[in-house]
């Protein structure tokens, strides 16, 4: 993907929003921080730990990133942890 490409796409995008599909097929807005689960040890997080993420980031090859703490890490290490209200 070419800088204005890139560009292009980004610009829709918020760091401090995220779009997520729920177990249930619900599409939901979360917005930063939200909390997530450690699923392995990576970087100075281990495994089962509760987290906060302060913002979301994409990569140049549309990766999804979450800062936490200041530190950057891909999604796939985490669980979004939501609550699920019924009426």
């Amino acid at each position: 993907m070419e800088d204005h490409e890139l560009a292009d796409v980004l610009q829709y995008s918020s760091p401090k929003e995220l779009y997520i599909v729920t177990y249930y097929n619900v599409l939901k807005l979360l917005f930063c921080p939200f909390r997530v689960k450690v699923l392995s040890d990576v970087g100075l997080l281990r495994k089962e730990q509760l987290v906060w993420v302060s913002e979301v980031k994409v990569t140049t090859e549309l990766k999804t990133i979450f800062i936490i703490n200041g530190n950057a890490y891909h999604y796939h290490s985490f669980e979004i942890l939501i609550e699920e209200f019924t009426e």
